[in-house]
């Protein structure tokens, strides 16, 4: 009786699992916030960008760090904040 409630259980949490890795791998662009926002470039990680850039085509395919043309979704003022942080695109 163990058994089958450790097998049923373990099925749920892999079809589980699943569906949270299957709506996370979704390529496009990232959701716009619902704050004030600005777009934030040259301070993305490599990979973690919100949307498209001049070299690549959905979020979170910046091959980079600080990229000039990769950009995140900031609270409009803060991208000032940020060491090498632009509101334009860098070339």
């Amino acid at each position: 009786m163990i058994t089958t409630k450790l097998l049923v259980g373990s099925a749920l949490a892999a079809m589980a699992s699943l569906a949270a890795s299957a709506t996370i791998a979704q390529a496009g662009p990232a959701e716009t916030p619902e704050y004030s926002f600005e777009k934030c470039y040259g301070v993305v990680k490599a990979g973690n960008n919100d949307c498209q850039t001049a070299t690549h085509s959905c979020a979170g395919t910046s091959t980079a760090d600080n990229q000039g043309d990769a950009w995140i979704y900031l609270p409009a003022g803060a991208c000032a904040k940020l060491t090498g942080g632009s509101i334009e695109p860098k070339a």
